[in-house]
């Protein structure tokens, strides 16, 4: 059986910066210069997440035949293209069910355990060498660190204790420290995942133009370092 994944887009209406959004592979995100560059992107992308959840043990299989079409496309709001349109996408606004809640949890641990394995292979002289183009690699880690605790706030799942200090020990780690600080630091954070209360799966809190949900969180803060996380690895086979 060929599984169809529905793909949510975000772009100004001139098609530039777009971001894709697999819903359906909650956390799997393809992005691009232009629409048709990202949606190009998208396969490999589905791929790659289909291979990050076979490695952590969910029943999936990333050799077997997809389609893929676009469910919705968003072009207004700020920020276009960039993660996280504002009017959002309809099952952003659907309750949090203890079951998924379970099931992103488990991502959320996953890709922490990942990041932290690959900045904990690369020497120091790596994490801070220039790129060509980009960030460097532990200013990408530091990136991450201070964008979660913001969707947890804005979603109403809340911001951790002692998170502030725990960014603080990031962003000032040393040479061999950035591992230990990082970890300890995601483990803040999933504690607070731990707290999430039938309330807070139902909640709907208005921030500005966005209106948040915990799926919504939950969608942010698995997309956002899934991201960055094969910005790094992409950035490590160009280099090999």
């Amino acid at each position: 059986m060929t599984t169809e994944y529905p793909l949510c887009l975000e772009s100004g209406p001139k098609m530039k910066t777009t971001m894709v959004h697999v819903l359906d592979l909650l956390g799997c995100v393809a992005n691009g210069p232009t629409t048709e560059a990202a949606l190009e992107a998208a396969p490999v992308e589905i791929k790659e997440y289909l291979r990050f959840l076979g490695r952590h043990g969910e029943d999936v299989d990333a050799d077997a035949p997809f389609t893929t079409s676009i469910a919705a496309h968003v072009m207004e709001g700020s920020f276009i293209g960039q993660g996280d349109p504002a009017p959002g996408f309809a099952p952003d606004f659907e309750p949090l069910t203890p079951e998924d809640e379970s099931t992103y949890r488990h991502r959320f641990q996953w890709l922490g355990e990942e990041i932290l394995s690959l900045i904990e292979r690369m020497p120091e002289t790596q994490l801070a060498a220039q790129p060509s183009k980009g960030r460097l690699p532990r200013d990408i880690v530091t990136h991450i660190a201070n964008s979660e605790p913001e969707y947890f706030r804005a979603s109403g799942i809340g911001k951790p204790e002692g998170v502030k200090d725990a960014l603080q020990a990031i962003e000032g780690a040393q040479a061999g420290a950035l591992g230990p600080r990082l970890a300890h630091f995601w483990q803040l954070l999933d504690a607070q995942l731990a707290r999430i209360t039938p309330e807070v799966r139902t909640a709907q809190v208005q921030r500005g133009e966005k209106l948040w949900t915990a799926r919504r969180g939950f969608r942010r803060a698995l997309e956002h370092p899934w991201e960055h996380l094969r910005e790094v690895q992409r950035r490590l086979v160009d280099r090999a």
